[in-house]
């Protein structure tokens, strides 16, 4: 990265920044409805080497493939829309900083990242917070990880257009090796707990299906409009404020089926998430199982965000062994988790390859994650 930044701007960097791509164990589709998450680190990380500039330009190069052109902006000339692909995530924490009144002097990026692109892992997310970090240290902007994660959320709401909720900024920011981020979105109140898969004799397997997924351009958006409308109805802030006692008396009140079963997804998976941290809490990792389980059919039933190849995966999983299975972030394609046995990893991926063989489609790509923080 050293010599290609070099190579590239004719300066020495004056550093390197880095933020990890994220697994969510247990929480899906409850951040933007101000509930409870739970997510661990990968060993995946976008990476920005950086050198300062003082004239308030920005430049931006990629090593992946033919990006390595960099793109150019005045960070005062920058407003939202002004900028497309992926150099709009990196632009738009620019934005972020100088639009909440911080002084951004410039800066020349060099971008690489090893997080599967459009696999559910956080990719976006990861790129943001590395760029965060490089921008505020390099403009010596004092800001904590919790701020930074709310600006690089407000660069991909506002900037890039994506309406995500604060879960993959504050993981990408906020994990510590071998435990899980219990983050309550409403009030950003978090805990780590302990999530020591080795000692328990397990791994986690992550199976991308390689089914991209685009956020901004599929039915994510709907759903958490369709959230926001249930709350509305029901007249909560959020569906956070309906409780797991309350649910049956909030969907009775609802009319449209649709409502009804993103109701019961989100209530019931707040209550899945406080359930796996006191499993967590109590050293019963392989019990956890069940949660996961239990979530991937609520996302596939009731919130209706799975698809065939992420629903295959986890039932080859589970067929073959593993203690709990369900698929992971935005949804409509991506990657899904697997608690296995640390001695079966292998079978079981060769298990869920063999079902996708099968079914005629591309072949997953498998690896195992550890709960680790770059």
């Amino acid at each position: 990265m050293t010599r290609a930044f070099a190579d590239l701007f004719g300066v020495e960097p004056d550093g390197t920044w880095s933020a990890p791509g994220r697994v969510n164990l247990v929480g899906e589709y409850t951040d933007y409805n101000e509930g409870f998450v739970l997510p661990t680190a990968l060993p995946l990380a976008a990476r920005a080497t950086a050198a300062r500039r003082t004239d308030g330009v920005i430049k931006v190069a990629s090593a992946q493939g033919e990006r390595a052109e960099p793109v150019e902006a005045r960070i005062a000339d920058l407003r939202p829309g002004a900028a497309g692909g992926w150099s709009s995530y990196v632009l738009g924490v620019a934005w972020a900083l100088a639009d909440a009144g911080h002084t951004v002097a410039g800066a020349d990026l060099y971008i690489d990242s090893d997080v599967p692109i459009g696999a559910g892992l956080s990719s976006s997310a990861a790129l943001e917070c590395a760029t965060a970090l490089a921008l505020a240290e390099l403009s010596e902007i004092d800001l904590d990880r919790t701020a930074l994660a709310r600006l690089a959320q407000r660069a991909e709401n506002e900037f890039v257009g994506v309406p995500c909720g604060v879960l993959d900024q504050m993981a990408s920011l906020l994990c510590v090796p071998g435990h899980a981020l219990l983050l309550d979105t409403r009030s950003l109140e978090m805990r780590q707990v302990p999530f020591d898969l080795e000692s328990a004799g397990l791994a986690l397997l992550v199976v991308d299906t390689r089914v991209g997924h685009d956020l901004g351009n599929s039915g994510y958006t709907d759903r958490r409009r369709a959230c926001e409308r249930a709350a509305s109805v029901l007249g909560v802030a959020a569906l956070r404020d309906v409780g797991p006692d309350d649910l049956r008396e909030a969907l009775g009140r609802l009319a449209d089926p649709e409502l009804v079963r993103r109701v019961r997804h989100v209530v019931t998976e707040d209550a899945r998430v406080l359930d796996a941290a006191r499993l967590l809490d109590e050293g019963r990792v392989a019990d956890i199982g069940p949660i996961l389980n239990a979530a991937h059919a609520s996302i596939r039933d009731d919130f209706e965000s799975s698809c065939a190849e992420l629903d295959a995966a986890v039932e080859a999983a589970i067929g073959a062994g593993a203690l709990g299975a369900r698929m992971i972030g935005g949804g409509f394609g991506g990657s899904a988790i697997a608690l296995v046995g640390a001695d079966a990893t292998a079978s079981i991926a060769l298990a869920v390859e063999a079902r996708f063989t099968a079914a005629g489609w591309r072949a997953p790509l498998c690896f195992v994650a550890a709960p680790v923080c770059r």
